[in-house]
């Protein structure tokens, strides 16, 4: 499996380094990032994407940021205070998927509960560790949302997916597409539909490409076909990531989630949400509360530098769309698989310290 995010540090530098999903599958080429602005940059631009991958680069910038302060000679209060503010810069960078607040916010409250008198290279250290933890996390994580849902899978038949949830997407193995590398590996022979996710397509460039990696049979499709191939009965089950999870078990996911889930329903198929549970949002009471980022228009009116669309043509392009819980069959998670009523099966499941399978 592909690492999009890794961290080096050595005695005179420390950097992010990100492979740049915008080229791929064409060409493998790696970002190095100094720091907080480098990685905002680089976030907002699609270097790097997915949820929990974006948080964990986030949380790394935030060590390297505080690695060349105390290169500077910064004293450990204003280390804490230029870092506070690089942690600002990154949450803005993306506003949908709540693991890149997140993770800003864990490295910074794990500088801000150093022992009163600790040196700056103390709290430098306490952060670089939190961030390393973080990643290392979201990979067990991953891990154990696959445990819990590949028996979910059909044996055989067709999987739809839909953008890229994969290890691309995370700190490894990936989340959606975790879930059916397990199940791959267990036994199960079904087919996966990827859709190639417009506009963007990371259907296309990056989920194809890690299952051709992986040696797991895939079709490529066009947004517009999944709804078809249901009704041919080619597809057993969808299964896709999650950026943002509100409390009610509403979903934020890639622009045409939705369309899925309702042409899921319409056709009597499984619709599954994989998310690690540093996804579930509680603060956020439902879908409604969601900002929705919307992005630039060229994304839409070219291919490439080719023009497709008219000079002057309005466009709407938002990045993700809330797919309502009523349309989610489960969630699976790290911690176990959760089955409507979602505001009480998030919550309980969140609350305990066990891993538990809450499907029955």
């Amino acid at each position: 499996m592909v690492k999009a995010v890794k961290y080096e540090r050595n005695d005179t530098d420390a950097k992010v380094i990100l492979l740049d999903q915008r080229a791929l599958p064409s060409r493998v080429i790696f970002v190095k990032c100094l720091g907080a602005q480098d990685t905002a940059t680089a976030i907002k631009e699609m270097v790097v994407r997915g949820a929990p991958a974006i948080g964990i680069a986030a949380a790394y910038a935030l060590a390297a940021e505080a690695w060349h302060e105390l290169q500077r000679g910064s004293s450990a209060l204003e280390l804490l205070s230029h870092l506070t503010r690089a942690g600002e810069v990154l949450i803005r960078a993306r506003p949908t998927a709540v693991n890149l607040a997140w993770a800003v916010k864990r490295v910074l409250q794990s500088a801000l509960t150093c022992p009163e008198g600790s040196s700056a290279k103390d709290v430098a250290y306490r952060m670089e560790r939190e961030a390393k933890a973080i990643d290392e996390e979201d990979l067990r994580m991953n891990r154990a949302m696959a445990d819990f849902g590949a028996k979910l899978l059909p044996d055989q038949g067709g999987v739809l997916t839909h953008c890229n949830a994969g290890a691309l997407a995370t700190g490894g193995y990936g989340t959606a597409l975790g879930v059916i590398r397990r199940a791959y590996e267990i036994g199960k022979r079904f087919k996966v539909y990827a859709d190639e996710t417009r506009p963007l397509m990371q259907g296309a460039r990056l989920t194809a490409w890690e299952l051709m990696q992986d040696g797991i049979p895939v079709v490529l499709i066009t947004d517009s076909s999944a709804a078809y191939l249901m009704q041919l009965g080619r597809i057993q089950c969808a299964i896709v990531g999650a950026d943002r999870i509100a409390a009610n078990g509403d979903v934020a996911n890639k622009i045409g989630t939705y369309a899925i889930a309702v042409s899921c329903r319409a056709h009597g198929i499984p619709f599954y949400v994989a998310a690690p549970s540093s996804t579930v949002d509680l603060n956020t009471s439902s879908g409604r509360e969601i900002v929705v980022e919307e992005r630039s228009a060229t994304e839409i009116t070219t291919f490439g530098d080719v023009r497709i669309a008219p000079e002057g043509i309005e466009v709407f392009n938002p990045a993700f769309d809330i797919t309502p819980a009523r349309y989610v069959t489960a969630i699976i998670t790290d911690k176990g698989i959760v089955g409507p009523p979602f505001d009480h099966g998030l919550r309980q499941i969140l609350g305990m310290h066990d891993t538990v399978d809450a499907e029955e």
